[in-house]
């Protein structure tokens, strides 16, 4: 008898020996909190904690008690506008020494993600973190491997793969209905944010801010990339922003990224700040879509964003029309992702949403950076479980 393991048999035995330790310690968290709602802190209370406090609020399992900004100001404000009835603080340091909480969700700055997540788990804190979890792929591997050393659980956004339209469009492919599926396109630009310098300075660009979506989307429906190539630039060396006023542009502001997945599936992601889209946000007509899905039976459209889907068209026949179908959003929205990880731990139960896939796409991002400055195609080491569907 062979008693040796392939790569891809250890692969999965390992994986699947993880994913029920992991459970193990969501049921053992639900089990100590019966009856009692998850206590949750919010860092960062700038634009983004607009939609994240009424997610997190509306749920009856969740309390949110405490608010904290490097601008002390806005965690008031935020605390007066939502009612929330938190304790307000100025850094992470006096967040963590006052009132006691059991996830913090962090919503500042990109650049920070990674040194403000850790601290975090260090304190014995769970952790949802707005995209990226980390700046590099070792300092987001490095925090994963400091949450289970802990028995702490830590996610990443985005949550694209929690909508009905991303579950109808997996379940397609996995049914067969396109056929071999043989290639696809993710598009996500506009113009650029004006409100703040982060998302162009280092460790910012619109990889990791746009690109993001598509990559999870797109990794997510077809499975783990095997390797990447990429081409990044910057269109607009100069930029006018509310915070800094005139800056210089440090980070790719357009990028053009090529996945290689299993069975010779290729996937084309774009993304960049200098993209002039009238159509904006509100991408509901039929005619535009942000994902497309080739195989030789068949192909698909997610109407609208992976992050705000109208719906999905699919278009199986020769003869007959393509169909809108899955356009019910099932009360999915983008900044769910807080609200249903933490109603997960306080159930017991393993929500779609995975660290592995957050991780798999920020080495994805990095190793476009890095394709893109060598001209080389850049093997990636990470996986996660799939399908995730």
């Amino acid at each position: 008898m062979n008693d040796t393991l392939s790569r891809q048999k250890f692969l999965q035995y390992t994986a699947s020996a993880g994913a029920a330790l992991l459970l193990a310690s969501l049921e053992s968290f639900a089990a100590e909190k019966a009856d009692k709602k998850l206590k949750v802190a919010v860092i960062g209370c700038g634009s983004v904690s607009n939609r994240y406090l009424p997610q997190l609020l509306s749920s009856p399992l969740i309390e949110v008690v405490s608010l904290c900004d490097i601008k002390p100001e806005r965690a008031v404000e935020q605390n007066k506008q939502y009612k929330v009835n938190a304790k307000t603080y100025a850094n992470i340091d006096a967040m963590l020494a006052g009132v006691p909480f059991d996830m913090m969700v962090t919503l500042t700055d990109m650049q920070v993600h990674g040194e403000l997540n850790k601290k975090a788990l260090l304190a014995g804190k769970h952790v949802w973190s707005e995209k990226p979890m980390a700046n590099t792929y070792a300092e987001g591997k490095a925090l994963l491997e400091l949450a289970n050393r802990k028995k702490l659980r830590i996610w990443g956004a985005p949550a694209v793969v929690n909508s009905p339209q991303f579950a109808f469009m997996s379940k397609t492919i996995q049914e067969g209905k396109l056929g071999r599926v043989a290639s696809a396109h993710g598009q996500y630009g506009h113009t650029g944010p004006t409100w703040s310098a982060f998302f162009y300075e280092k460790g910012g660009g619109s990889m990791p801010d746009l690109g993001v979506y598509n990559m999870a989307t797109l990794t997510g429906l077809l499975g783990p990339a095997k390797s990447i190539m990429a081409m990044t630039s910057i269109v607009n060396p100069e930029r006018t922003v509310d915070d800094k006023g005139k800056i210089k542009v440090e980070a790719e502001d357009n990028a053009h990224v090529l996945l290689e997945h299993d069975k010779g599936v290729i996937s084309h992601v774009m993304c960049g700040f200098n993209y002039f889209d009238p159509h904006g946000h509100e991408a509901g007509n039929q005619s535009l879509h942000s994902i497309q899905i080739f195989g030789d039976y068949g192909n698909m459209r997610l109407i609208g964003y992976d992050w705000e889907t109208n719906g999905v068209i699919l278009d199986t026949s020769w003869t007959e029309p393509p169909k809108l179908t899955s356009a019910d959003k099932g009360g999915y929205e983008w900044q769910e992702g807080a609200r249903v990880v933490g109603e997960s731990m306080v159930k017991g139960i393993e929500p779609r949403i995975n660290v592995e896939h957050a991780l798999h796409v920020l080495e994805i991002i990095e190793a476009a950076r890095k394709s893109s400055a060598t001209g080389t195609k850049i093997k990636l080491t990470s996986t996660f479980k799939w399908p995730m569907v």
